[in-house]
């Protein structure tokens, strides 16, 4: 997929219905905004060695939370 752009809002509201999060997303108003949005350009990696994205974005969150709540524990325990 090239030129796939999500805000961090949009990103942090899919993350927390992914995960089933029934909380209250509080953003801190006081730190700078930093960058609003990120945009996913896999072109590069397309023409140097042929990689295409077999997984959709949703879908490899679904997969990434999956796999923190399997070994996020573990990991934890490192630092």
């Amino acid at each position: 997929m090239v030129g796939f752009e999500i805000s961090i809002k949009d990103l942090v509201e899919l993350i927390a219905k992914l995960d089933g999060f029934k909380g209250k997303v509080i953003w801190d108003t006081s730190k700078p905004d930093g960058q609003p949005r990120r945009m996913l350009d896999t072109s590069k990696a397309e023409k140097e060695f042929g990689f295409k994205a077999k997984t959709s974005f949703e879908e490899g969150l679904k997969k990434t939370i999956t796999w923190y709540r399997k070994t996020g524990e573990k990991w934890k325990k490192r630092d």
